[in-house]
């Protein structure tokens, strides 16, 4: 087996593990803070949004800075720090006496943060130009697949055994990644440059500036559009359904079919994008979900709406990995891992930028104009992606055949 391949394996089952471990804790955050003894429904949605957003806030900030050290020192060792910070903080924040000691190591976790960086790149790096696509797509299923279970698992461990063990077993399950990546994966490192280069020593080697920026702004918009909804898709259900005693259950199912759609589509746009080409994907993916969008604003059952979702999960698959794919191709492999850090900044200010969108949005003129709004960010980044991704892409592409052809002759 090749080795791209075996660490893809461990990859994604260290990744899973996370995303299992990460998901399972947001749903019972509000009634963790309350226990703590915050009682006042404001202050503990005060709290719940504290907690939430300075994580990724933090990971923004650091992930960069992992990414270099990633270059310079392997991208193992980063595996390694991250899983084992995780399963130390994470186990902790059981054992928190009030909000403030909890918001604290949230804050710590933001810092450490960085496992699913550090596995994009290595994979990345190990993979030929041939396989990046598929192997990227494989790898963005793990966190999905990990996050569609995760909530009920965090739900269920909860109700059973208490809140506090929801952290305990997390941490638990960081240590399981800690230990299979530091069995299993292999990396063969060579460091490029022996001192660290600075921001600007870094910025003048990417060979495609303007083309890095184009990307890093993509994947910044698709976050915010990815995740505006996700706060007001529970109340939306609750205005679509008469029956709210299932409001729960349905909003499960619903989540749960974006994310299996996602699971189900990802590897095969993937290799669909060797075929033809990343930015051929992503502009497809981008003008589907656009549509699909506007339709949700306009369902009248829960139902109707989990078809919709299940739709946009086909389409969001081809989204995100064609951003790596792309980085990966034009960016030097002794820069892929300060690359990936900054895409991965994007990414969490999309995250933060996207919730905090969706809300005030719901509050100041309807949940059905969130969808119409998440529309709108998602067609104008596909003119985006055309114009100055899709063209680029194109023009060096002929380039590139017309220097072949001239060789050859």
């Amino acid at each position: 087996m090749p080795l791209w391949k075996r660490n893809l394996i461990v990859c994604w089952f260290g990744m899973f593990v996370t995303g299992v471990g990460m998901s399972q804790i947001a749903p019972i955050l509000p009634l963790y803070i309350k226990q703590l003894g915050v009682n006042d429904s404001a202050a503990i949605a005060q709290f719940s949004g504290i907690a939430f957003g300075i994580t990724f806030i933090l990971s923004a900030i650091f992930s960069p800075i992992w990414g270099a050290a990633a270059d310079r020192w392997g991208r193992k060792p980063m595996l390694l720090r991250a899983s084992l910070g995780m399963a130390v903080v994470v186990g902790c924040m059981g054992f928190s006496t009030n909000v403030y000691m909890l918001i604290g190591l949230r804050l710590l976790q933001g810092v450490i943060t960085g496992y699913s960086t550090a596995c994009t790149t290595l994979i990345a790096t190990q993979t030929d130009s041939k396989h990046a696509g598929y192997a990227l797509g494989t790898l963005s299923t793990a966190n999905i697949a990990g996050s569609l279970i995760g909530p009920t698992i965090g739900g269920f461990i909860g109700v059973n055994w208490g809140l506090q063990n929801s952290f305990f077993i997390t941490g638990g399950l960081m240590m399981i990644a800690f230990i299979t990546t530091a069995l299993f994966v292999k990396e063969s490192f060579t460091r490029e440059d022996k001192v660290v280069l600075g921001l600007r020593e870094v910025w003048r080697k990417v060979p495609e500036k303007s083309l890095t920026i184009n990307l890093f702004v993509t994947f910044f918009v698709l976050t915010v559009a990815l995740y505006s909804v996700e706060p007001i898709i529970t109340v939306y259900i609750t205005q679509l359904s008469g029956n709210t005693s299932h409001v729960a259950l349905l909003a499960g199912i619903v989540f749960s079919a974006s994310g299996l759609a996602n699971l189900i589509a990802a590897p095969r746009l993937g290799k669909l994008s060797d075929q033809i080409g990343a930015q051929k994907v992503i502009l497809v993916a981008l003008l589907a979900a656009g549509i699909l969008f506007i339709a949700q604003a306009f369902v009248t059952s829960p139902w109707q709406l989990m078809g919709l979702r299940f739709l946009l999960g086909l389409a969001a698959a081809g989204l995100i990995p064609s951003v790596n794919t792309l980085i990966k191709k034009i960016t030097p492999a002794s820069l892929t891992g300060r690359m990936f850090g900054f895409n991965m900044s994007a990414g969490y200010l999309g995250v933060f930028g996207g919730a905090v969108l969706g809300g005030q949005v719901a509050a100041w003129m309807g949940i059905r104009y969130v969808f119409l709004i998440t529309s709108a960010l998602i067609l104008i980044n596909a003119g985006w992606v055309y114009f100055k991704v899709y063209k680029k892409l194109e023009t060096i592409g002929r380039e590139y055949h017309g220097k072949l052809e001239k060789s050859r002759s």
